[in-house]
């Protein structure tokens, strides 16, 4: 089956890279206009010219509403519509004991992780979805899903993403969509600490599928939850980890 998304306009947030960039990848060779947006407008700029027709970009901070209204605002002009938003953007400013956080860096990785995606999907509601429809898709974690000795607090935004994805789906539903997608260890220079050298080598090992994870495995699940091929699925959080989870218990 092709899946296809002619005709549809999608944000990425995050999108200059990593999930981000092979999300955006994958719509715009699926036949989307794809608006990907992040802080800087150098990096936004690089991955256009690499995605080549189709791409765009307006830079701006996730966490900023003052950004967000500016991107969405900037889509509609440019591109006319909004018929997908996918919530990618992430922070992990703090890695230890979550009982140990300091509560700086506490409220960034709410801000980023949990906070802004609630309200960019608002303002793309209220904006364009209410009426037209739509599907939204956010990129939990795998950690969202079980406990983490050093990552507890990126976790626990990634828990309640999950839960904000289930109660947004059942309050946007029938006209827009709202599904989940939950990544194990991707090779992205975002998890490059969990990855490099012979780390990498010890969790791939350890996994059923014996590999880690590459961005364009996150961006084909995300091309079907958002077209219309999926237009039976919503509130759902689908793990792509190669596994882990049910690998008798030898999660790295």
């Amino acid at each position: 089956m092709q899946i296809r998304l002619d005709g549809k306009v999608a944000i990425v947030t995050g999108g200059s890279k990593g999930i981000g960039l092979g999300i955006a990848r994958a719509f715009v060779e699926a036949g989307a206009q794809v608006m990907i947006t992040s802080r800087k407008a150098e990096a936004c700029a690089a991955a256009v010219a690499e995605l080549g027709e189709g791409a765009h970009f307006e830079a701006g901070h996730v966490g900023r509403e003052e950004d967000a209204e500016r991107v969405v605002e900037a889509t509609l002009e440019r591109l006319g519509r909004i018929d997908v938003l996918v919530n990618n953007a992430a922070t992990n400013p703090y890695a230890g004991p979550t009982i140990d956080v300091d509560r700086p860096r506490w409220d960034k990785t709410f801000e980023t992780n949990l906070t802004a995606p609630m309200f960019w999907t608002q303002r793309v509601w209220r904006r364009f979805m209410k009426e037209h429809g739509g599907a939204v898709v956010n990129i939990s974690s795998v950690g969202g899903l079980r406990t983490n000795p050093i990552l507890g607090v990126y976790d626990v935004t990634k828990a309640a993403m999950i839960h904000l994805t289930k109660q947004l789906a059942a309050e946007l539903a029938p006209r827009v969509r709202v599904n989940c997608l939950a990544p194990g260890l991707i090779r992205t220079d975002f998890a490059r600490a969990l990855w490099e050298g012979d780390k990498g080598n010890r969790v791939a090992a350890s996994l059923p599928l014996r590999r880690l994870g590459e961005p364009e495995d996150i961006a084909a699940a995300a091309l079907f939850l958002a077209a219309d091929a999926s237009s039976w699925v919503t509130g759902q959080t689908w793990a792509i980890e190669g596994g882990a989870l049910v690998d008798f218990g030898r999660v790295t």
